[in-house]
């Protein structure tokens, strides 16, 4: 069995996400805990008790969605569980550089909680929207966006195979989807996000981030990790920082990324966090192998998980 760990991202949280495992695991009140002395802020009660309004707030999305999924994997470790590969969907590559440790627990969190806040506040102003449009290839989304002619859209995740999701502002998404219809798609589904994410809109926000990401250290990777950015793994060569500056303004290659895994011999994916999309993409890949595809989001899902994978 070689294990490949999942980590989603921003548009998978729910309010009440983890709570089952936040209220059986002291493991995982212990990360909540330390994230909540790190950041000042009340995960537990934001992700618990709050609105969805609340949390759909990036600031506050991004670190809640952290903290769930590095819970879930100090569980798995104290179980002797261990990934071989893991990658994660744009925010979830964050959880899987620190469970690789090639960026420490304290720094990661310090990092996500100023990306959030980051990704909202130095965005532009406007009605920002992404969309996921499911049954069409990368190309024809591409040539769609070049169409548009009222406000901008741009393909920025390009997740599995027949589904990509864009990016842009009401207008243009709005315009993308129409089109997208007109020419076939099975269907457009907007999401829960707030911002241009992926696109050169969120440029102040890189530069901000760059100079937060200097102040780290980057340590020996302990498992590989693939980037969004290429689909490749990270090596001894890349400049991490530079990389993950670019990251919130870049696309995300995440079919490239699932192939890469597939590529090193991954037969079990397990995805760590609120959802199941990402379990979703792997199975749309197109592969011989007989995979393994878990996903760990409650007390369910872990201990099924756990009977598989020990």
């Amino acid at each position: 069995m070689k294990i490949g760990f999942l980590f989603p991202g921003q548009g998978s949280q729910t309010i009440g996400m983890g709570k089952d495992l936040y209220e059986e695991y002291e493991t995982v009140r212990n990360t909540y805990q330390k994230v909540k002395e790190i950041t000042g802020m009340d995960i537990a009660k934001i992700t618990f008790d709050e609105t969805e309004e609340e949390l759909n707030q990036t600031k506050n999305t991004q670190i809640c969605i952290l903290t769930m999924s590095l819970a879930i994997t100090e569980i798995l470790k104290q179980h002797g569980i261990h990934e071989q590969v893991s990658a994660g969907l744009s925010l979830g590559e964050y959880s899987a550089l620190i469970t690789s440790g090639a960026i420490s627990f304290e720094e990661g969190v310090k990092l996500v909680q100023k990306r959030g806040e980051y990704m909202q506040n130095l965005a532009p102003k406007g009605e920002w929207m992404m969309a996921a449009i499911l049954g069409m290839t990368e190309e024809q989304v591409e040539k769609i966006c070049q169409q548009v002619k009222n406000g901008f859209a741009v393909p920025v995740n390009f997740n599995c195979p027949g589904q990509i999701v864009i990016s842009g502002d009401k207008e243009g998404v709005e315009e993308t989807e129409n089109i997208a219809k007109e020419m076939g798609a099975k269907k457009v589904r907007i999401l829960k996000t707030s911002g241009p994410f992926h696109t050169e809109k969120l440029t102040e926000a890189s530069q901000a981030l760059r100079k937060e990401l200097e102040k780290i250290k980057i340590m020996p990777f302990k498992s590989k990790v693939i980037k969004n950015i290429d689909g490749t793994p990270y090596t001894e060569n890349d400049d991490i920082k530079d990389i993950l500056a670019k990251h919130i303004i870049s696309p995300v290659r995440f079919t490239k990324t699932l192939q890469t895994m597939l590529d090193m011999g991954i037969d079990t994916f397990v995805e760590i966090g609120p959802g199941k999309t990402l379990s979703g993409f792997v199975k749309r890949m197109e592969t011989d192998k007989e995979l393994k595809i878990l996903n760990i989001n409650d007390i369910e899902t872990l201990n099924n998980a756990l009977s598989i994978l020990k």
